[in-house]
């Protein structure tokens, strides 16, 4: 088998400096690709080569498959791995790599044909004999026809944005008068976020958790699942707290919810990271939601109970190796939850909070980990999703977990900008999720009732003993000497200074030390 001896990454923030440590560990060279607004990214400074995509617009940009191809031929590239979003799930980027001879780390173009889009996917699962929600399994032609559909599995109904997710495109609809209104709009809506106004209608389960199964395919027909995930702590369709396990999953639900993943996985001819999202109703019968066919951003929670290392195993799945273990071998230990820390302010109805960041003191200590690319100076960009980092702890307990989690929380300050580390504390520290009483509805529920003071620390929290000692201390230090571009001193000077625009012909490659 071949072997990767170079990597580029065609994403940015976190996931891309995730990635680009993997690669490391791994021996592996990296290109990392960036925008206008990212070239002082932390990711930009590690990799062993940056080039310069064009502006900051992510069609301009992180959506342009044609370049990211280009930079990956012209630096010798064997393999692109496409982080999450952006161009993770576009089957003809994956294609694209795939008539180039360049290795897309995720499923093939076909698999993901099959199962990327909502509507494919439950034919697929119909084929595949999984439960799912009643409702139709291809587009909505007309008003008309959500009416049918609609009279047929009975109120209330969902409309859904056949091509994409995270909320997008998506109405909730509880009375046949309010249908025709909700069809334009949620088609509208997905026609601007996917370049699709396609949309589909199901059965609305009420007040349901949202559950998903991590899979893990080989390219040899072997399949896995990593157990589950609990994420219905969701504000509008998109998730804002994980965990693994659930607490309302025991073995035999988990069996039957895995093997039901596996099943569509296999059926579909899936290889690598993926995962199968299910609703699960307060009987505990369970529903299929869709599958994402690309690493998804809370995997770190699966990580930390399975003691897996998720990108690694898809390097070595690309690189065309069997998985190193069978179901018999997963075992669950402890609990992990994870917050995903964004610059928004959530007593403005979460407006995004972009600017740059004048202060920040992280978390650290037994249990806790923080996936992020942020650091003291760095300017916060508009153009896009505005998650700063994802905050997680692990111990092995749910009850010990949230402690460590809202311990990490107190230590954690981002100054200069709005983030919602306020909504968190209030979160963990609500009777309802502390006891596991929660749905997709909570936190709409929750923010309803008292929606104020989510947003910042209050003052008290700032003035902590530690972190009054923290600030005298810096205080004192000796001012770094600015880089080229307001870079951070992280990497050496010359490093920094030879990130190019990589327009010429000659490619740049940094020595390994």
């Amino acid at each position: 088998m071949a072997l990767f001896r170079k990597i580029l990454i065609a994403n940015r923030g976190e996931i891309a400096l995730r990635i680009v440590r993997a690669c490391r560990e791994l021996d592996i060279a990296t290109v990392a690709v960036f925008s206008d607004a990212d070239r002082a990214a932390t990711y930009v400074l590690e990799a062993d080569e940056a080039y310069r995509l064009g502006a900051a617009p992510a069609a301009e940009s992180y959506l342009r498959g044609d370049l990211i191809l280009d930079f990956a031929r012209r630096t010798g590239a064997d393999a692109i791995h496409p982080g999450y979003g952006f161009l993770s799930e576009n089957a003809d980027f994956a294609e694209s790599c795939e008539l180039s001879g360049i290795k897309f780390i995720g499923p093939s173009s076909a698999a993901m044909r099959a199962l990327g889009s909502k509507t494919s996917a439950r034919q697929a699962a119909d084929e595949a004999g999984l439960p799912r929600t009643p409702g139709c399994v291809h587009g909505l032609a007309s008003p008309e026809e959500a009416h049918d559909v609609a009279a047929a599995v009975g109120y209330p109904v969902m409309l859904k944005a056949a091509a994409g997710g995270g909320g997008k495109g998506m109405r909730a609809v509880y009375r046949p008068e309010d249908l025709d209104s909700a069809f334009v709009t949620a088609s509208s809506e997905a026609e601007r976020a996917f370049g699709s106004g396609e949309v589909y209608l199901e059965k609305l389960i009420d007040r349901p958790r949202h559950v998903e199964i991590q899979v893990l395919a080989d390219e040899h027909g072997h399949c896995v699942y990593l157990g589950e995930r609990e994420c219905s702590v969701q504000r509008r369709h998109q998730k804002v707290i994980e965990e693994a396990p659930s607490v309302v999953v025991n073995a035999d639900l988990r069996r039957r919810m895995g093997e039901a993943a596996v099943r569509l996985a296999l059926a579909a001819g899936y290889s690598n990271a993926g995962t199968v999202e299910f609703l699960l109703d307060g009987t505990g019968d369970f529903y299929f939601l869709e599958m994402n066919t690309r690493l998804q951003v809370e995997h770190p929670v699966t990580e930390i109970v399975t003691g897996l290392d998720l990108p690694h195993l898809q390097i070595r799945i690309a690189q065309g190796e069997p998985l190193p273990f069978a179901q018999a071998d997963i075992q669950l230990r402890g609990h992990a939850i994870e917050c995903r820390v964004y610059a928004e302010d959530p007593d403005s109805n979460f407006m995004p909070c972009p600017g740059r960041i004048t202060r920040l003191l992280q978390p650290g200590g037994p249990g806790i980990r923080e996936d992020s690319g942020i650091y003291e100076g760095w300017v916060v960009p508009v153009d896009y999703d505005p998650m700063l980092s994802k905050l997680i702890a692990f111990a092995p307990t749910r009850e010990m977990a949230i402690a460590r989690l809202l311990r990490a929380l107190d230590e954690y300050v981002i100054g200069g900008i709005r983030t919602n580390l306020g909504l968190f504390r209030r979160v963990l520290r609500d009777p309802d999720f502390r006891a596991a009483r929660i749905n997709t509805g909570y936190l709409d529920r929750l923010l309803a009732e008292s929606p104020a003071q989510t947003s910042a620390p209050a003052a008290s929290e700032l003035l902590q003993p530690a972190m009054a000692a923290a600030a005298v201390i810096e205080a004192t230090k000796p001012a770094a000497a600015p880089l080229p571009g307001g870079q951070i001193p992280s990497v050496s000077a010359w490093k920094a200074a030879a990130r190019r625009e990589g327009t010429g012909a000659a490619d740049w490659k940094m020595p390994r030390p």
